[in-house]
């Protein structure tokens, strides 16, 4: 399933993500990614689940300075132990689906914002996760670009992976999302599919929102 979390700023959307990914421990509750509970498990063991289970893409680039975009890219597949030679090739086949063909070379102090996001989204698929995560994956990118990136994440949810989405992006929401959250002050107020949720959204909070976000 594809979720969409959708929020003011400063209602918690990107500390949902990071108790997802154990990035921040929660206090209380349980978060299960397939048939393990990810806030019982000491972080030795959650290492590896990040590195062979779980794509995150945040609005921290995360990329390594002194690297190409390639290697960025390559670096997880070779921690991972993969040979060098299938690292490079999934490598250069990432860029090039997040439209990236011929910047392979490019330190990141040599792209764009949004370019280097597309790189960081490129490292995270590589890893082929059960789950990803994505935290306004299309906010630096430059218009022309952002269906492109929208689109592959389309044809990830299609081939069967759970993705979590935060995000401001209006249609692709309407028009993919399974079901989409919307959360206030710390709090999940309303969880609904896409068309119930924008055309008669059930809690006052929300019909702000989407007065505010949409104008009408």
């Amino acid at each position: 399933e594809l979720f969409v979390i959708m929020g003011l700023s400063g209602s918690g959307k990107s500390t949902v993500l990071r108790c997802i990914a154990q990035l921040q421990r929660p206090s209380a509750g349980e978060v299960w990614l397939d048939d393990a509970n990810l806030a019982a498990m000491p972080e030795s063991r959650l290492m590896d689940i990040r590195r062979h289970r779980m794509g995150m893409v945040f609005q921290n680039f995360g990329l390594v300075p002194h690297f190409t975009a390639l290697q960025n890219i390559a670096f997880p597949l070779k921690v991972r132990g993969e040979a060098a030679l299938d690292c490079a090739a999934k490598a250069a086949e990432m860029l090039s689906l997040v439209g990236l063909d011929g910047r392979g070379d490019a330190y990141p102090s040599e792209l764009s914002g949004g370019q280097q996001q597309r790189v960081a989204i490129a490292r995270a698929l590589c890893m082929e996760p059960r789950l990803m995560l994505f935290d306004e994956p299309t906010s630096a990118l430059d218009p022309e670009m952002i269906k492109e990136v929208l689109d592959t994440m389309v044809t990830l949810a299609e081939e069967g992976m759970t993705m979590i989405c935060v995000t401001h992006e209006m249609g692709f929401a309407r028009q993919i999302a399974d079901r989409v959250i919307f959360m206030d002050a710390g709090q999940i107020v309303e969880e609904a599919a896409p068309e119930i949720f924008f055309t008669v959204p059930a809690h006052v909070r929300t019909r702000k929102f989407l007065s505010q976000v949409l104008g009408h």
